[in-house]
């Protein structure tokens, strides 16, 4: 059974190699904290650590990651956040459906199985491994299929943390069109993050809530893909417990900011939460950066990742045209 002494040392390496990061992005903010913490972790993930570090690493880069975003909801007051989801409600229904309407296209075009193809557009258009893991058990999905689907998928996340903060400064973004562009654009909530707040604290606090309410995308997308399958498999009904793949973290998320909008705390405490939260959003980055093979990744197959970056792109240059076109 893992306790937190088990996942102590893992932790403490975390804690240890985020300081620098979050020290040298400090300085130059252009490039940001959080994807310095993925590059020391992908430099570090050739190293062949001692197995006593794992649980930690793992706990780190999963748990940690939606306990900062909890943090991050003390700094933000409800009533923005409510306005700023029901305003990419629209950006969402656009992207989504162009997101699922490629996917079915090219998978058909590049010949990769269906279930493949599903995992895949789910990951790329709601919230990355954890719509995939939502999935899985609905479609009865291989266990090869959904490792390459995650691994497609978190090739570009790794790839967005880095690209995405560069192109929104050549694109002269502002703060609030980049939040959008990432909060919608890239896959994984990991990333989102690292993103966001590389490109400044506005920024980052916007694509966090759009992305918790593209996340929440994955209730009528799984129950819509529950219908469909439904009578494929009896064993399925035992086997797929959503209670367990659901992103509880964004209901406290919400929690948080309702404390922080209706409670009178000192902005001292809030100030000092959200700064904890950073420090573990960079973390958590040096965890998925030790986590991440970029060989094996490439390994995997050329069509599956042929048809995530498809998807991608897709996905990234509709939610810039909405924006300018639309909202």
């Amino acid at each position: 059974m893992l306790t937190l002494k088990t996942r102590f040392p893992g932790i403490i390496l975390a804690a240890v190699l985020a300081f620098p990061a979050w020290l040298i992005g400090l300085y130059f903010p252009i490039i940001g904290s959080p994807v310095l913490g993925i590059l020391f972790g992908l430099i570090l993930s050739f190293w062949s650590r001692p197995a006593v570090l794992n649980a930690g690493i793992v706990f780190t880069g999963k748990k940690i990651l939606q306990y900062s975003i909890i943090l991050m909801g003390f700094g933000l007051n409800l009533f923005n956040i409510i306005r700023a989801g029901s305003q990419t409600l629209l950006l969402m229904i656009f992207t989504l459906t162009a997101t699922f309407v490629t996917a079915y296209l090219v998978g058909k075009w590049l010949k990769i199985q269906n279930r493949t193809t599903t995992l895949i557009g789910v990951g790329t258009a709601i919230c990355g491994g954890s719509a995939i893991a939502a999935t899985a058990p609905i479609i009865k999905a291989k266990d090869e299929e959904v490792a390459h689907a995650i691994s497609t998928i978190f090739l570009f996340n790794v790839i967005a943390a880095f690209l995405f903060p560069f192109l929104g400064h050549v694109f002269g973004m502002s703060d609030h069109q980049f939040g959008l562009w990432a909060g919608t654009a890239i896959n994984d909530t990991s990333s989102v993050v690292a993103a966001g707040y590389s490109f400044s604290h506005d920024a980052g606090n916007l694509a966090v809530i759009v992305k918790l309410t593209r996340t929440l995308m994955i209730i009528p997308v799984t129950l819509a893909l529950s219908f469909l399958f439904l009578g494929k498999g009896k064993e399925q009904a035992n086997t797929y417990h959503f209670s367990k793949i659901f992103p509880w973290f964004v209901i406290w998320f919400a929690v948080a900011s309702v404390i922080s909008t209706f409670v009178p705390l000192p902005q001292v405490l809030i100030t000092f939460l959200v700064n904890v939260g950073k420090y573990m959003i960079v973390m958590a980055m040096v965890c998925i950066g030790l986590n991440t093979n970029l060989i094996k990744l490439l390994r995997n197959g050329i069509r599956p990742i042929v048809l995530g970056l498809i998807c991608w792109f897709v996905l990234a240059v509709v939610s810039i045209l909405v924006q300018y076109w639309v909202l």
